[in-house]
């Protein structure tokens, strides 16, 4: 059977949408902060990866500080 299905795919266009994202975190008007849900130290950092894997504990991301 011939539906004529047409699959379209591409990447985003990153270098066009980073410039404006980067001039409205700097503006203030977008926050990523909620983004990182588990601040960790470095020696914390296989605890971060299982958490960030496993999505226990409402784990977004888990970002390591030095």
């Amino acid at each position: 059977m011939n539906k004529a299905l047409v699959l379209r795919m591409g990447q985003m266009h990153a270098q066009r949408y980073i410039p404006m994202l980067l001039d409205r975190l700097a503006a203030g008007e977008i926050d990523p902060g909620y983004l990182a849900t588990h601040p960790l130290s470095l020696e914390q950092g296989a605890q971060g990866y299982e958490l960030f894997e496993k999505k226990e504990d409402g784990c977004l991301r888990s970002v390591l500080h030095p």
